[in-house]
């Protein structure tokens, strides 16, 4: 009677209805056979009433699962699971502070497919794909968000489970490992994402410790950042379903992801690495325990292991990247700064990349010049401490300006104190330029804690800071690891510092940083030179479309023009005919 039901529900089992947001990426033969059987074990019970006989059924079903099907996947469906990962937000781009306190442009969250059955079952089977030359018996999920992933992979190709626990109790059987299995087994380590290999590890060191071995980790996402060069300098090898690259690709292919924030996120991970040539000297000999997998890789093995992790550390990152400059107006999604996303609104709306440095000696004609070129516009700077006066009335009349021409105001103070002191420097004394001032700016020679101090005080008032990555003077030593300091600095504090002073942004190694930060290059004229005092001059098409600048600060080539606001108009088309014609080449 049993036997007569399943023979009739099993063969007209459907698959379950796909999620209305799936991309498509489902198994060839369109449903599982455990998943379709368990199903029909249910209908059986329900239609037949045979409780009794629940042993046939049970083994029934350990005879389909004994052998896992053969999983292929097409190109299009590993591109249309990127696609799916993207969409439920598992992939995110921004601006993210890691465990580590690094700010990182990319943030992978895995955790979320567990809410996704379709993706959870994608996601299996693209990795049971990458298997096929692999050879274990058992597997293990690292803890925790890979546990789902490694149960959806046994359920699915009826391979036994293990778990560890990453808190073992002190009470019952205190196991570290659960599951049944025996030792000499082989167990394949299932992770979600690898960025330094340190999860798997943690999770390798339990499982030898009972007698299994394991030669295999499998992945969703490789980050690229030396875990798998870490895992073959100890005997593991690293079958990843997605690298990070390739994610990329395909985002920027699909224009989900602009290509500059593409280039970004390749300088990130270029620029940190977890796992050095330094660290190829493994534990395989000085701390595996006995009896574990890289204690017993033979010569031959271990040789090969630390020849790959060589190759993989010695691989010389790329020199240089392209990227494809993202337009001013899409750029302000990007800022997380006040005053940075009003000066790119701004700039979008006036169609005008350009800055005036007011450098003259009395206040009367600093407020006469910010009159006439202010049509012209993004922002103006300011040096107030040349004046032999200041006070409240003249920065009120500067403000008013600001207003009737719609530009901010940029005071180049040039801080450079310890936090406390700047602290009184930019909110007290004379000028308080945190009062009047959208914008100023900082060297970081002091450390981080003069954003601290600065911040304390602008911040609250929707004030933005600029750090001085680079100087436009011949012989300047802001350059090589200060400017990279800037950076870092930077991308971690991006609520109140909105970009850089810089050069060359497009030449530095580890890419100009975030989006959403503003790039503001001084010493522009119409003609390449230089003076007497070591002030280097570039051309507006220089700055922007070579080197990778967003702002052009234009000082004696407009203020001391017969016609500042003629000059100014004349700049202001210059520097924005060359960011339109960089939008159509990508930089390198």
């Amino acid at each position: 009677m049993l036997q007569s039901c399943l023979d009739q529900i099993i063969p007209v089992a459907r698959p379950a209805t796909p999620s209305t947001r799936d991309h498509g990426l489902r198994s060839r033969r369109g449903f599982s056979v455990n998943q379709d059987w368990f199903g029909a074990r249910q209908t059986a019970h329900r239609q037949c009433d045979i409780r009794s006989d629940t042993h046939l059924l049970r083994a029934a079903s350990a005879t389909v699962t004994a052998q896992p099907r053969e999983t292929r996947i097409t190109a299009s469906e590993m591109e249309e699971l990127v696609l799916r990962l993207h969409d439920i937000e598992a992939v995110k781009f921004g601006e993210f502070k890691l465990k580590s306190g690094i700010m990182s442009p990319v943030y992978i969250d895995l955790r979320v497919i567990v809410s996704y059955p379709d993706v959870l079952r994608q996601v299996s089977e693209v990795m049971w794909s990458k298997l096929s030359d692999a050879s274990f018996e058992v597997m293990c999920g690292v803890p925790y968000t890979a546990l789902p992933i490694a149960t959806c992979m046994s359920l699915l190709h009826g391979t036994p489970m293990l778990m560890r626990r990453k808190e073992v109790k002190d009470y019952g059987t205190k196991k570290a490992i659960e599951g049944a299995f025996k030792p000499g087994q082989t167990c394949l380590i299932v992770e979600d994402l690898v960025t330094s290999g340190a999860s798997v590890m943690e999770t390798v060191e339990p499982l030898e410790k009972e007698g299994l071995k394991v030669t295999d980790v499998v992945v969703l996402i490789d980050r690229e950042q030396g875990g798998s060069a870490r895992m073959a300098s100890n005997g593991l090898k690293l079958y990843s379903a997605f690298t990070l690259s390739f994610i990329l690709e395909v985002l920027v292919k699909h224009s989900l992801v602009h290509s500059q924030v593409a280039a970004s996120v390749k300088s990130f991970i270029a620029a940190n690495q977890t796992f050095k040539q330094g660290d190829v000297a493994t534990k395989a000999s000085a701390e595996a325990p006995a009896g574990s997998s890289s204690a017993a890789v033979g010569p031959e093995a271990a040789a090969a292991a630390k020849a790959a992790a060589e190759a993989a550390c010695a691989a010389p990152m790329p020199p240089s990247y392209t990227y494809k400059r993202i337009s001013y107006e899409d750029r302000k999604r990007y800022s997380r700064n006040k005053a940075g996303r009003k000066l790119l609104d701004i700039i979008a709306r006036k169609k005008s990349n350009l800055a005036v440095a007011a450098d003259v000696g009395t206040i009367e004609e600093m407020l006469r010049i910010a009159d006439q070129v202010g049509p012209h516009i993004c922002l103006f700077k300011t040096h107030v401490d040349i004046f032999d006066h200041w006070d409240a009335s003249v920065a009120e009349k500067l403000r008013q300006l600001a207003d009737k021409h719609d530009f901010l105001i940029f005071e180049d103070r040039k801080f450079a104190d310890i936090g406390n002191t700047v602290v009184s420097q930019y909110g007290s004394g004379i000028y308080k330029i945190a009062d009047w001032s959208d914008v100023t700016n900082a060297h970081v020679i002091p450390g981080p804690g003069i954003i601290d101090g600065l911040k304390s005080v602008g911040f609250p008032k929707g004030r933005g800071l600029l750090l001085l990555a680079e100087m436009s003077t011949k012989g300047t030593l802001a350059s090589g690891q200060y400017t990279e300091a800037n950076v870092r600095m930077a991308e971690a504090n991006q609520d109140f510092v909105m970009g850089f002073i810089s050069m060359t942004p497009a030449k530095w190694a580890w890419g100009p940083g975030a989006p959403g930060l503003i790039h503001m290059t001084p010493g522009v004229q119409l003609a390449v030179g230089g003076d007497a005092m070591g002030q280097q001059y570039n051309t507006p098409e220089a700055v922007i479309g070579d080197n990778g600048s967003d702002v052009i600060i234009v000082g004696r080539g407009i203020i001391k023009a017969s016609d500042p606001a003629k000059a100014a108009a004349e700049y202001q088309s210059a520097g924005w005919q060359a960011y339109e014609d960089s939008l159509n080449q990508y930089v390198q």
